[in-house]
This record gives structure tokens, C-alpha cells and sequence, in this order.
């Protein structure tokens, strides 16, 4: 099964549960996917997924803390973490990094190219960044 399949799955047992804000998270995302099925240039469904969450996290900082838009945002995440990657420890990306490292990569980019197709989704690329900065330094 896919992950639009699974999506369409879990979609269907929220109407049936009347979750609405699990139901509302999931439209919002089918609404995502249909964007970028009908882009000029589609990305996979991981990439759609991973964008559409960190859209909501980013939109955070522009409510209040504790306002009912603050929370429901928080609700859809916690909502749609079940369609993300498990993500990854410092510690692990720490390692990977310095496996790259050891394979002879001498630069921040070089670095960085190898090291953020193995993160994506997983763990954040600004953390990972400065991490690479501090290995290199």
C-alpha cells in the first residue's frame, strides 16, 4: 500500500470516528498531493508530506501561544507525524557526518550533498548544517 492509498485508508476511519481535526489534517494534505499531481513538476509523496508539515510548523511562531489556531495547528501535526520518517538523533547525524567525512569530503558542500538525501525528513537540515560547520571547524 502507498502512502496516498494509506492516506485515503486513514482518511476514511477519521470520517467514520468523527475526528475532525485528524479528518482536516488529512484533507489538507489530499489537497497537497492533488497540488502537486497536477504541478509541472510533481515531487514524490514523502517530499509532498514532509513540505505540507513543515509549512504547519513553520506558520507556529504566527499565533499565539496557547490560542485555540496555536493548538489546533499543533493537533494536525501531531496528526500527520504517523506519515513522516522516524527521525534521527543527533548522535546519528553526527556519525553520518563524520562517515562522509572520512570518506574524503573536505568541504561544507560536499558534505552537505552526500549528507542530505540520507536526513531528508528525518531531522532538521539547519541543525544538520550547523552541525557540519562545528565538524569542520
Amino acid at each position: 500500500m502507498n502512502l496516498q492509498e494509506r492516506i485515503n485508508n486513514d482518511m476514511k476511519e477519521a470520517m467514520k470516528a468523527k475526528d475532525t481535526v485528524r479528518l482536516s489534517a488529512i484533507r489538507m494534505l489530499k489537497a497537497a498531493f492533488i497540488q502537486n499531481n497536477t504541478a509541472v513538476k510533481p515531487t514524490d509523496d514523502l517530499s509532498v508530506v514532509i513540505s505540507h508539515v513543515k509549512k504547519l510548523q513553520d506558520s507556529l511562531p504566527m499565533f499565539p501561544t496557547g490560542s485555540d489556531a496555536f493548538v489546533q495547528t499543533l493537533k494536525e501535526i501531531d496528526a500527520l507525524r504517523p506519515y513522516l520518517p522516524q527521525e534521527m538523533s543527533e548522535a546519528e547525524v553526527k556519525a553520518l557526518i563524520d562517515q562522509i567525512k572520512a570518506a574524503g569530503a573536505k568541504d561544507m558542500g560536499a558534505i552537505m550533498k552526500e549528507l542530505q538525501p540520507q536526513i531528508k525528513g528525518r531531522f532538521d537540515g539547519k541543525k544538520a548544517s550547523d552541525m557540519v560547520k562545528a565538524a569542520l571547524a
